[in-house]
């Protein structure tokens, strides 16, 4: 058994200690908002927060992270910055497909907890990693910018 904090919650996980964190999510904890994409890091669906860096869970084991805080999209409405970023992403209509939107979210908060006012070249550098495949980075940056206007 693993001790795991999820969203501010106490949850013992009964896998593997090498099972990536996503999979603990979704398959033992029914935490379905974390999605798969690429299983090697490299597309940023799968993204959550622990003790509030975006990680990438599809290739971090919960054995290395027991112990420790992590935030799932679930919990993003539970913070003002979370907040913030879900309603730049409704008013400026970011999601299209949406299933790279949860991972896209979590970025974004954990560039805005750091970064109150970024500039393009900071927000493209902290979304680097993610990928959409529908195209919508001129409206994930613009929502970024609109969340930050808000939160000042």
């Amino acid at each position: 058994m693993t001790a795991l904090n999820i969203n501010s919650k106490d949850h013992q996980v009964d896998v593997d200690p090498s099972t990536p964190v996503l999979w603990a999510l979704r398959d033992s904890l029914g935490l379905t908002g974390t999605k798969f994409g690429c299983g090697a890091a490299l597309c940023g669906a799968c993204t959550v927060h622990l003790n509030g860096q975006a990680i990438r869970s599809c290739i971090t084991p919960i054995s290395s992270v027991a112990g420790q805080k992590i935030t799932t999209i679930e919990a993003m409405n539970q913070d003002k910055v979370g907040k913030a970023v879900q309603a730049a992403w409704i008013k400026h209509d970011v999601a299209q497909c949406g299933y790279c939107q949860s991972g896209q979210i979590m970025s974004a908060a954990a560039l805005l907890k750091t970064n109150k006012k970024p500039s393009d070249a900071d927000i493209d550098s902290a979304m680097a990693g993610n990928i959409c495949r529908c195209g919508t980075y001129v409206r994930i940056r613009a929502a970024i910018h609109d969340a930050a206007s808000t939160l000042a």
